[in-house]
Parts: C-alpha cells; sequence; structure tokens
C-alpha cells in the first residue's frame, strides 16, 4: 500500500511528501520533560550525537569566516554575423564538500544583473550586450543567507562565455547577526485601525487608536496626536526607560490594552525580547512604567509579526538557536527580568518549568535545532505576569495566531529531508499537540484555521519558513494541505500525502498568498527587490473543494488583499501600479480594474493597506505611494511620498486621489534608536469617518467630496533635531 502512494504522489510531483498512516483521531498529546535531569539528559544525547556525526564524517571542520572563492574555470568567445553578442556567465555554487547550495544569488550589483542557483547549485548570469561595451573587470558576488557571501573581480567583454567554480561556507552564526529589528501582533477589534488577519486578533503595528487620540510609534519614541476639530500634536516620550541605553534596541511594533502601551522590540544589547509599559491617560499623556526583558533570539521576518493581543493577554514568539554544546538549561530557558540601572543576567528568572518543555516525537538534526517559545503575559496586572510553553524543532519556522490557538510550522535550514512539524497551542490552556508534515508555508498568510474545525496551508516544497527574508525566496511543487483539527496528536505520526491537493505552480521565487472568504488566492509578483515581473498568474482555488481558477494579470502579484467578500491583487509592471479586483462567486474573474501611472507601493507590510467597507460591495481603500519603479526596500530609509485613495463603487473603482507629505524631517532628526523603519512609516487610517494618512511625521487628513478626496488638515509632530543618548 505504502509503495503504491509513494508512485502516484512521485508521478504528479510532490516526491517531498512521505507516504505515512493517517493519524488517528483520538491521538495523546505531546509529552513533556518531568525534571530539569531529564532536560539535561536530552541536550546531553543531542550533543553526543552531534560529535558523532562529526566523527564519521569527511567533511573539514567548520570553515573560518573568511574560506570560500571563485575561480574562473574556462573562457570562450564567440560572434556572429552581428559581432559580439552578450556575455555569459556560468557555473555552480557548492559548499566545500562538494554539496550544491541551492537559491544562491549570483550577481555583478553594478550591472544589475543577477541569477538564482538551482536544485543542482547551477547558475546563468547573462549580461545584455547594452550593458558592455569594452574588456573591464566587474565585481561578481555569490550570496546566501547562513553563507560567508563572496566576491571577486572578473574580467568580462561582450561575447565572452565565462565558467566558473563557487565555493560558499555556511555560517549559521552569521545568519543569525544579518537583520536587526523586533516584534509584532495580529487582531483587530471594531475600531481597530490596523489590517489584520483575524477579526478579534489585534496585530502590534506603528499606529493605534485611544480613545480620542493615535497613537504612533517611530523611530525610537511614541507620540499621541489629539483627534479634534484640528490635529494637535499632545505628548511625546522615549519609547525605552528613563536611564537606560537604547542604542543596539529595536523598537518596531506597539499595542495598546486599556490604559497601557506595549512597546516591543529586539535588544541586542541584553539579548532578548524588550516589552516596555507606558501609560496613557484620557488626555493623551503618555509615561513609562516599566520595561522587562526577555531571553530570546531575534525573531524578525520581512512579513510577520511575533506578537499579538488578545483582550489584555499579551502573546509573542521567540526563538531560541541552540549552540553546539548547550547542555544548560538556565541558559538558554525563557526567562524575564524587569529592567533597572545596573541590572544584571543573574536578575532572569526563568517562566518555563520542565513540565512545560515539550519533546519531539522525530528525530531532529542535532546540528539545527531551536528552542520555540510561545509566551503569554497578563496586562491586567501592575507586574508583567507571564507564562510559556517550549518545544523542540528544527531552526526554521512560520509563526500563525488564530482565534483559538497558536501554530508553529518548524522546518530546517540546514537540510531539505529533515521532517518539518507542526505544533499546536491552544488558548485555552489545553496541552499542546503536534503533527509531522511535509514542505513549509510561505508566511503566516499561508494559514487559515477555518469554521469547520479543519487547518489550510499553503506549502510549498522548498521554503524555510519566514525568519529573516527567507518568505522572499521559495522553490517547488505547491500543495493545498487540509486537515481536520482533531489530527493533531503526539507528533508520532504524519499527515497522509492524500491530505495535500496538489495545485498549480507558480512562476517565480517570490510567492503572495493570502485566504479570503472560501478562496486561497496566490501568485508571484517582486516586493523588495527593484520591480521586474511585467505580468503574473493569480489563482484562485476553492480550500474545500472546487477547480483552480486561473486568472492573467498585466503586473507582478505583490499584494492580496481582503476588500469585503472580494478581493484585490496590487502590484507593479516596472513604471505602473495596478489595482485588480477579484469578485470570488462560483466562477472568479476580473471584476474591477484601476492604473496609477509612475508609481510603486510604498509599503510592503500588510498593515500598509486598509480596507473600509461602507456597505455590501461598497468600500474605500488606502495605500502608500512613491515614484515608479522604486525598489521595495526603498522603503526602509525614504518616507512614502503620498496616501493613495481609490472608492469601490462595485461595478469599478474610481481614484479619489492622494494625500501628500511636504516635509520629510526624518533625513535631519537626531535619532538615537531604532532609526531604520523596518515596520514602515506610512499608513492609510480610518476612524470614526474620518480619513487620514501617516506619513513619517505628518498626520495629513483628508474629506471626501463628490468622489475626489481634499485635504482639510495637516499636523507635523517630528521631534526635536538635538538629542542625547541617556544614560
Amino acid at each position: 500500500m505504502n509503495k503504491r502512494i509513494v508512485l502516484v504522489w512521485g508521478a504528479i510531483g510532490f516526491p517531498w511528501l512521505t507516504p505515512e498512516a493517517q493519524v488517528s483521531e483520538q491521538a495523546p498529546t505531546l509529552q513533556a520533560f518531568r525534571t530539569d535531569r531529564e532536560l539535561i539528559g536530552f541536550l546531553t544525547e543531542l550533543a553526543g550525537e552531534r560529535e558523532r556525526r562529526m566523527d564519521l564524517r569527511v567533511k573539514p571542520a567548520p570553515p573560518p569566516a573568511d574560506c570560500g572563492e571563485i575561480d574562473v574555470v574556462a573562457r570562450s568567445r564567440s560572434l556572429d554575423a552581428n559581432g559580439p553578442r552578450s556575455a555569459l556567465i556560468h557555473g555552480e555554487v557548492v559548499d566545500p564538500t562538494g554539496d550544491p547550495v541551492e537559491g544562491a544569488t549570483v550577481s555583478i550589483d553594478s550591472l544589475e544583473v543577477r541569477s538564482e542557483t538551482q536544485s543542482d547549485g547551477s547558475f546563468k548570469l547573462v549580461v545584455p550586450r547594452n550593458r558592455i561595451t569594452r574588456r573591464r573587470g566587474w565585481t561578481l558576488t555569490a550570496r546566501r543567507l547562513g553563507y560567508v557571501p563572496r566576491a571577486r573581480s572578473v574580467m568580462i567583454r561582450p561575447g565572452d562565455s565565462i565558467q566558473v567554480a563557487v565555493t560558499m561556507c555556511n555560517q549559521p552564526v552569521a545568519l543569525l547577526a544579518m537583520v536587526v529589528t523586533g516584534a509584532a501582533s495580529l487582531g483587530t477589534t471594531a475600531a481597530s485601525v490596523t489590517n489584520t488577519q483575524h477579526a478579534g486578533v489585534d496585530e502590534g503595528g506603528i499606529v493605534k487608536a485611544h480613545g480620542d487620540h493615535l497613537v504612533i510609534l517611530r523611530r525610537g519614541q511614541l507620540f499621541t496626536v489629539r483627534l479634534g476639530n484640528e490635529l494637535r500634536p499632545v505628548s511625546v516620550v522615549d519609547a525605552y526607560a528613563p536611564g537606560s541605553d537604547p542604542r543596539g534596541v529595536w523598537y518596531d511594533e506597539m499595542l495598546i490594552a486599556g490604559d497601557k502601551v506595549i512597546v516591543v522590540g529586539y535588544s541586542y544589547a541584553s539579548r532578548g525580547t524588550e516589552i516596555g509599559i507606558f501609560s496613557i491617560d484620557d488626555a493623551g499623556g503618555l509615561r513609562h512604567r516599566s520595561t522587562y526583558h526577555v531571553r530570546s533570539n531575534d525573531y524578525y521576518s520581512s512579513r510577520n509579526y511575533a506578537s499579538r493581543l488578545l483582550g489584555s493577554k499579551l502573546i509573542f514568539y521567540t526563538p531560541e538557536y541552540l549552540p553546539p554544546d548547550s547542555k544548560d538549561p538556565k541558559t538558554f530557558l525563557p526567562a524575564v527580568r524587569r529592567w533597572h540601572k545596573g541590572a544584571s543576567d543573574r536578575e532572569f528568572r526563568r517562566i518555563v518549568s520542565s513540565a512545560h518543555v515539550f519533546r519531539p516525537a522525530v528525530e531532529l538534526d542535532p546540528f539545527d535545532v531551536a528552542l520555540h517559545t510561545v509566551i503569554v503575559c497578563d496586562l491586567a496586572t501592575d507586574e508583567l505576569q507571564c507564562d510559556a510553553n517550549s518545544v523542540f524543532g528544527p531552526s526554521g519556522r512560520v509563526f500563525y495566531v488564530s482565534p483559538t490557538a497558536v501554530y508553529t510550522w518548524l522546518s530546517a535550514w540546514r537540510s531539505a529531508h529533515a521532517s518539518p512539524i507542526l505544533y499546536r497551542l491552544p488558548l485555552n490552556g489545553s496541552p499542546p499537540t503536534a503533527v509531522e508534515v511535509a514542505g513549509s508555508p510561505v508566511d503566516q498568510f499561508s494559514f487559515l484555521e477555518s469554521d469547520d474545525g479543519h487547518l489550510n496551508v499553503l506549502v510549498r516544497e522548498n521554503a524555510r519558513g519566514d525568519a529573516m527574508w527567507q518568505a522572499e525566496r521559495t522553490g517547488g511543487d505547491v500543495a493545498l494541505l487540509r486537515f481536520p483539527l482533531t489530527a493533531f496528536g503526539d507528533g508520532s505520526r504524519s499527515i497522509s500525502p492524500f491530505r495535500y491537493r496538489q495545485i498549480p505552480r507558480p512562476v517565480g521565487v517570490v510567492v503572495v498568498n493570502r485566504f479570503v472568504g472560501d478562496h486561497l488566492l496566490y501568485g508571484t509578483g517582486n516586493r523588495w527587490g527593484r520591480p521586474s515581473k511585467r505580468e503574473s498568474i493569480l489563482y484562485v482555488v476553492p480550500f474545500r473543494e472546487g477547480e483552480v481558477t486561473r486568472i492573467a494579470l498585466p503586473h507582478g502579484t505583490d499584494r492580496i488583499e481582503a476588500m469585503g467578500e472580494a478581493a484585490v491583487v496590487i502590484g507593479t509592471d516596472g513604471s505602473d501600479l495596478h489595482f485588480t479586483g477579484i469578485g470570488l462567486s462560483d466562477s472568479p474573474a476580473v471584476a474591477l480594474r484601476h492604473t496609477i501611472p509612475s508609481a510603486a507601493q510604498g509599503e510592503l507590510r500588510s498593515h500598509g493597506f486598509f480596507y473600509r467597507s461602507d456597505g455590501p460591495g461598497i468600500g474605500v481603500l488606502g495605500l502608500p505611494i512613491r515614484a515608479g519603479g522604486s525598489p521595495g526596500y526603498t522603503h526602509l530609509w525614504k518616507s512614502s511620498a503620498a496616501i493613495a485613495f481609490i472608492l469601490n463603487l462595485g461595478d469599478r473603482f474610481a481614484e479619489l486621489g492622494t494625500l501628500d507629505a511636504q516635509t520629510n524631517p526624518g533625513s535631519l532628526e537626531a535619532c538615537v534608536a531604532s532609526c531604520v523603519d523596518w515596520y514602515g512609516n506610512a499608513r492609510p487610517v480610518f476612524i470614526r469617518g474620518r480619513i487620514l494618512a501617516l506619513l513619517g511625521y505628518e498626520l495629513v487628513e483628508g474629506r471626501i467630496d463628490g468622489q475626489r478626496m481634499r485635504e482639510i488638515g495637516r499636523v507635523s509632530f517630528a521631534p526635536p533635531l538635538v538629542r542625547a543618548v541617556r544614560r
């Protein structure tokens, strides 16, 4: 029976699925460690297995940071009747043992040409004839997250065919230090100004509403602006504790619970998550109350958020990547300390006992182990009180929160053959459960816990979670996994291959996906890089049953958002920004179209978009924009030029116009902390019938007159130009 399953699934394109029996409907829960001694024994076994495998290897010892090289193996020259042709650079990228390095980027940045390595490590880099006119040296660079980058000068002239051999050394420690930024959260309420994945689960953002005020987090400071007859700045405080040194800390996300403003960030100084708690009064005044540090590694993702707020419960995710010699739980188990001047590491107190650390039922790669922790803190008390559950698993992860549970999908960074594990941690306090799975989701939007008691997940063959920029580069076949929540157990069983439904493989590595209503929508686009994908195919899949619909779009699929019961796909064709409304009836199809000439998205994160529903099939959407052709990463350093507002009339889109930025004081301010806008700096805000645009340090209000947007108010809340670091 199992052999027949292998043949069937291999034939239709899923060799990465391993046939196992379906999980029983009454599966047991995960097993926890009973004592620290038992946990230490588990860690000792991992270390022993690591040493045993090292002894059996023919691989050399871990290479130094300067290892690796680019060698020119062969060179030839070709001409045709019209003279020299484009230059070709080809070859393969391998690690020091000769194993291929898949997903590496080989580029000549100054010529704006690049190539991605295939599963066998091969690549082809074509330099167009119009880019080079004579023989000269160009810098060839090979990069991949987790590897030491390599570069060398290569002499190139038109018509050259150059074969190179690239060796790249794996350096996982460098991967953990490449990005610096913090956490976030999910959810919404009726008065939410945040575009969230699930109603009732608030996500941390850079702007929130509290009574008659907006609270804004930017570049290490908190601001309040009163929403009276006129917009008026009220208060500004540092987002860090008085007397602390904020250098090396990134403050990215904010949540509000009652009269408390919560700022979540990551501190490289204390090597952990930083939670700042501030009081806010009815007049918009802000006051620092306390700051806490939670031991963890950085959890940055280019798409995901690490914290959630449900009522007064702050929920966030932290990883701890275990070093090779980890044998003492006291050095890595989640712990919390309250900050004060002179606070030391001895003041950290554990928040996870061995009885709340759960062991996987499958074998782990001893070279790729992380402790993944979901922490729940009660904000209703004066002192921050936190509990947590931790699970061991591979390092790659995608973190998703539904209204009922937290899910962590863990896949190996190091090996494509290690089985991924999906954990489910119920929010009602029930014990965690798990199941063995295949592939990996692209990001949190690949998940939907539907109201029929099933989990629905888009998975891709070659994906390693959403840490750092991993979600921006995936490959391989695609499947829609759908299975009942009762399938979760102790993690010893795999989901049956029959639960994976083959769906079309998109062309491209930058996959965007979203569940809207009863449908999964996905496609490929540009996002962080320079606009290059000028058209795409949008796939619409009824996740319960039904045929897949393919819709050709004259632009990349860079963003998919819900628009009431319909969806809107937003993307560039290289110069113009397109909005395509998709009707999601029995026969999904394009229903609305609109184009903004010479424009590009000013924000990439999900919070940059907001749709206000004004009735069935009608509403207003807002999105930050900037000049067309701008690379997606530009938002890290430059504020958006404007917020564009578009009216959805049901049968057509109507452009209302923009609310524009007038100044850019960000280049003049004396910023001392969190001075890169990793989570963006512009937002459309819809609140109490009012429409506002947050643009850097400006808040602009507009009003719809007929079918045009008119500015009616503006305020700058820019900080003083001179600031000093407090010690």
